[in-house]
C-alpha cells in the first residue's frame, strides 16, 4: 500500500486534479443524499399532525379544501361572505348511517367522527370581524407550535395560525396565548350566538397544511355544532365533515378503501395525503444524485488518464519489477491500489466537506429562508449513508483503474526494459 501511495504522488499535479474531480462528485452526492434524508424526515415528523399510520380519513366526497394559505384572516362582510365548512363550500357531510357503514367495514376497529361546523365569523379582542373556516381538530403531536400548546380537550380553546396574530390585535405570539376571541355561530332559526374561546397556542404552517386555519378542541367543536343545528322545529340529522377510521392493521388499507368506495365514500391514509410531497422530493433528489454520479464518471476518466500516463512513464520500472520476480497479478494490484487511493482521498475529503458544509448551511437556512418551517433541517446526514458513498466512490475508482492496471500487468518485461 505504501508503494502505491508513493507512486501516486510521482505526478503530483495530475493526481491532485484527479482527486479534485473525485471530490466534486463525492461532495455533491453527500449533499444530495443528506437533503433527501432531511426533507423526508421532516415529512415523517409532520405526519403526526394527521395521525397514525393505521388511520383512514373518510369523506363522503372529495371536497375542495379552503384555507387561508398563510396570508392571515380575511375581513368578514355579511353581504358577500359565504359561510364555508372546514373543507369548502357546498360540502356533503357524512351521516350517522355513513358512520355505521364505516364501523361495519371489515378491518375497521373503531370510528371517530368529526362534526361539520360552519361558523359565521370570528371577532377579535379589539372587535374586528373576520371570516372563519375552522380547521379540523387533529392529534396535536405533529403540530409545530410557535407559542403555547394545542387546544385542550374539555375546554373552549382554539389554536390560531402565526399569520393571524397581528390581525387579531396581539403584539406577539406569546402575548396571544391566553387571549380571547369570539366564534360567532348562526343556528337554523337564524339566531346568532358568540362563544368566547381562549387562545391556547399559536401554530406554525408546515407541509402537513393542517395549521393554516384556527383549530378548536374536539369538545369545543362539538359544542359549536350543537348550537348550529339548534332552533329547528324537528331534530336535525347529525352531519360530520369526516371520520377517522382506525384499522386493525395498516396493511389492510387498500381493501378497506375499496369497500368504502363501494359505499360511496373516499378513505385516504396519511401517506396518501403526503405522498405527493414525498414523491416530488424523491424525484428531485434522484435527479441531483444522477448529476453527482455523472460527475463521478467524469472523474473516473481522470483516474484512467492519470494511471495510463503513470504506466507509460514507469514502463521500464514495470519491466524491472517483473524481471525481479513480481507477477502480473501483483503489478495489477499495485496500480489498482493507486486508483483506490485516489478514490479514497477524494471521497473522504468530499464527504467530510459535504457533511460539515451541509450542517452549517442547514443552521443558516433554518434561521433565514426556511425559518417558516420550524423543525426542518434541510441536510441531515447518517453515518451508514456517508460510509456507503465513500465505498461507492472507491468502487468506481477501482473499476476505472482496472484498464491501466491490466495494461501494466500484461507488459513483457524484456520489451519494457528496452523502453526509452
Amino acid at each position: 500500500m505504501s508503494s502505491a501511495v508513493t507512486s501516486t504522488w510521482r505526478g503530483r499535479l495530475r493526481t491532485i486534479l484527479t482527486v479534485l474531480a473525485v471530490f466534486i462528485g463525492a461532495f455533491a452526492l453527500t449533499l444530495t443524499s443528506g437533503m433527501g434524508i432531511g426533507v423526508n424526515r421532516y415529512i415523517d415528523d409532520t405526519v403526526a399532525a394527521f395521525g397514525a399510520a393505521n388511520s383512514l380519513y373518510v369523506q363522503k366526497s372529495q371536497p375542495l379544501l379552503e384555507m387561508s394559505a398563510g396570508t392571515g384572516p380575511r375581513t368578514y362582510d355579511p353581504d358577500s361572505t359565504q359561510i364555508a365548512t372546514g373543507f369548502g363550500v357546498s360540502f356533503e357531510g357524512l351521516s350517522s348511517e355513513d358512520i355505521s357503514t364505516i364501523e361495519g367495514v371489515d378491518g375497521v376497529a373503531s370510528v371517530e367522527p368529526v362534526y361539520n361546523v360552519a361558523p359565521s365569523h370570528l371577532v377579535s379582542a379589539e372587535g374586528e370581524r373576520f371570516q372563519l373556516t375552522l380547521g379540523i381538530p387533529v392529534d396535536g403531536e405533529g403540530l409545530q407550535m410557535v407559542a403555547g400548546r394545542t387546544a385542550a380537550e374539555g375546554a373552549d380553546e382554539i389554536a390560531v395560525p402565526d399569520s393571524w396574530v397581528a390581525d387579531l390585535g396581539f403584539a406577539s405570539a406569546d402575548e396571544a396565548v391566553g387571549g380571547t376571541v369570539e366564534v360567532v355561530m348562526t343556528n337554523l332559526a337564524e339566531e346568532t350566538r358568540a362563544y368566547e374561546a381562549t387562545v391556547s397556542g399559536v401554530t406554525q404552517a408546515s407541509l402537513a397544511g393542517v395549521a393554516m386555519n384556527p383549530i378548536p378542541s374536539t369538545s369545543f367543536n362539538e359544542r359549536l355544532y350543537a348550537y348550529q343545528v339548534s332552533g329547528a322545529a324537528q331534530p336535525v340529522p347529525a352531519s360530520y365533515i369526516m371520520a377517522r377510521a382506525v384499522m386493525d392493521d395498516p396493511a389492510q388499507a387498500p381493501a378497506v378503501q375499496a369497500r368504502l368506495e363501494e359505499a360511496g365514500m373516499i378513505g385516504s391514509t396519511v401517506e396518501d395525503q403526503l405522498g405527493m410531497f414525498r414523491a416530488v422530493i424523491d424525484a428531485v433528489v434522484w435527479i441531483l444524485n444522477a448529476c453527482a454520479v455523472i460527475a463521478l464518471l467524469a472523474a473516473s476518466l481522470g483516474i484512467i488518464n492519470t494511471l495510463l500516463m503513470s504506466v507509460q512513464e514507469r514502463t521500464r520500472q514495470i519491466g524491472l519489477m517483473k524481471a525481479l520476480g513480481m507477477s502480473g497479478p501483483k503489478v495489477f494490484g499495485l496500480f489498482s491500489l493507486e486508483a483506490v487511493f485516489i478514490g479514497l482521498l477524494g471521497a473522504l475529503i468530499g464527504a467530510t466537506t459535504g457533511v460539515v458544509g451541509g450542517t452549517w448551511l442547514s443552521g443558516v437556512l433554518a434561521e433565514g429562508l426556511l425559518s417558516g418551517l420550524p423543525g426542518l433541517s434541510l441536510f441531515t446526514f447518517r453515518a451508514p449513508t456517508v460510509a456507503l458513498i465513500v465505498v461507492a466512490v472507491m468502487a468506481i475508482a477501482f473499476l476505472a483503474g482496472t484498464i491501466p492496471a491490466a495494461r501494466a500487468a500484461r507488459k513483457d518485461p524484456i520489451t519494457a526494459l528496452r523502453h526509452e
